[in-house]
C-alpha cells in the first residue's frame, strides 16, 4: 500500500502492523471488503444482494450516509479474466467504494445519483450516464455542482444513476459505524453526522464440545446447550411510521485469520432470534420444541461473520448464536446495533 505523495507514509505503515498483528503478510491474503471495513473502523457490516434488494433500499442508503456509514459494491468477479474490463468502464471482480449520495434535477427530472470511487485512483471510470463531462450535466445549475464538490479528473472517482448503479452492480456491503467512531469521525473530518447514531451491545462468548457447543436448531436435544443473550428493546425507531425497532446482529468467529495458517478454517455459524416474555434462566430444550424462531441469519455459512437485519416490536427477545454441527468449537462475539434504547444480558 502506498500514496502518491512521496511524504505520506502512514497506510503503509498501518499495513505493516495489520500484517504483525495476524503473524505475516502472507496472513493477509484473502478476505472480504467487510472484513477490512470491520477492522479498521470497528464497525458491522450487512450484505445486499443487489439483484434482490430489500425494498427501502435507497432510503437506507441514504440513512447510512448521513449516519457516516462505509459503503463497498461490487460485480461478481469473471473466473476466467482476473479483473474484466466492461464496454461501460466498470471492473468485476473489483472492489469500489461508495463516497456520496446526492438527488439533483437532471434532464428527466429528480435523479438520485451516487458517488464511486475505484480504489486505484486512475482514468479507469464509468462512461456511462452522468459519468465525468457527460451531457447530463448540463442540466445541474453551477450552484449545485459546486455544493457537490464536483471535479472531473482522472482520479477514479465518478458519478452514475441509482437506477444504472442497480442495473450494473451485483453486491453492496454497508459498514455501520458504532457511536465511539463517530465522535473520531467528526473530530477527524470536522463533519458530525445526523443525531443519530447506532447503540451497539457487545457480548463475547465461546462454544465448547461437550458444554455450550449444541449445534444448530436441526440438533434439538443439545441446542438448548448454545450460549443465550436476552434483550430488551424499548422504543422504536423514530423514523418511521410504524412501531418496529431496527436490529442488526453479527456474530462473528474470532481470530480465524490468525489460524488459518495452521490449517483451520472457518466454521459455519449462524443465530437465532426468539420472542420471550419475562425470562429468568436459560431457555430449555421443551421451549425451544415448542416455539418457532422469529427471525434468524440468512444461511449456516462459513464466513469470519454472519450478519442480519431485523424490523421487530418493541418487547424482549433471546439470541442463540450457534455452529451447524454440534461440538464444534470456537470463541465468538456477538454484536447488537439498535436505533433504539437497548438492554442486554447472557442468560
Amino acid at each position: 500500500m502506498h500514496s502518491r505523495e512521496h511524504n505520506e507514509f502512514w497506510s503503509a505503515l498501518l499495513e505493516k502492523a495489520y500484517a504483525k498483528l495476524h503473524g505475516s503478510f502472507e496472513a493477509l491474503k484473502g478476505g472480504t471488503t467487510s472484513e477490512a471495513l470491520e477492522d479498521m473502523t470497528g464497525g458491522l457490516t450487512e450484505f445486499i444482494d443487489l439483484s434482490s434488494p430489500p425494498k427501502n433500499l435507497m432510503e437506507m442508503m441514504m440513512r447510512g450516509v448521513e449516519m457516516g456509514s462505509l459503503f463497498g459494491c461490487s460485480i461478481e468477479a469473471d473466473p476466467n479474466v482476473w479483473e474484466a474490463r466492461l464496454p461501460n468502464g466498470l471492473i468485476k471482480g473489483h472492489a469500489y467504494s461508495i463516497t456520496g449520495m446526492r438527488i439533483v434535477e437532471g434532464p428527466r427530472g429528480q435523479t438520485p445519483l451516487i458517488r464511486i470511487r475505484n480504489p486505484w485512483g486512475n482514468e479507469q471510470e464509468w462512461n456511462g450516464p452522468w459519468s465525468d463531462n457527460s451531457s447530463e450535466w448540463r442540466s445541474v445549475g453551477d450552484d449545485s455542482k459546486k455544493d457537490m464538490g464536483l471535479t472531473f479528473a482522472h482520479d477514479g472517482e465518478f458519478w452514475m444513476s441509482y437506477d444504472d448503479f442497480m442495473r450494473n452492480f451485483e453486491k453492496l456491503e454497508i459498514c455501520n459505524l458504532g457511536p465511539d467512531v463517530m465522535q473520531e469521525v467528526a473530530e477527524m473530518t470536522g463533519v458530525q453526522a445526523g443525531h443519530e447514531t447506532w447503540a451497539v451491545n457487545s457480548h463475547d462468548g465461546s462454544w465448547r464440545a461437550g458444554s455450550t457447543a449444541g449445534g444448530c436448531r436441526n440438533f434439538l436435544r443439545t441446542f438448548a446447550m448454545n450460549p443465550q443473550y436476552r434483550i430488551q428493546l424499548t422504543d422504536s425507531d423514530p423514523n418511521d411510521d410504524d412501531d418496529l425497532c431496527t436490529l442488526i446482529i453479527g456474530v462473528m468467529q474470532k481470530y480465524r485469520r490468525e489460524m488459518k495458517s495452521h490449517g483451520i478454517e472457518n466454521l459455519a455459524i449462524g443465530f437465532a432470534i426468539y420472542e420471550v416474555k419475562g425470562v429468568n434462566g436459560k431457555l430449555d430444550t421443551n421451549f425451544f420444541a415448542n416455539t418457532k424462531s422469529c427471525g434468524r441469519s440468512p444461511a449456516f455459512i462459513n464466513l469470519r461473520e454472519v450478519t442480519g437485519r431485523f424490523r421487530v416490536p418493541p418487547g424482549e427477545y433471546v439470541i442463540v448464536p450457534t455452529t451447524y454441527e454440534p461440538n464444534q468449537e470456537s470463541d465468538f462475539m456477538l454484536r447488537i446495533f439498535t436505533n433504539g434504547f437497548i438492554e442486554s444480558d447472557e442468560l
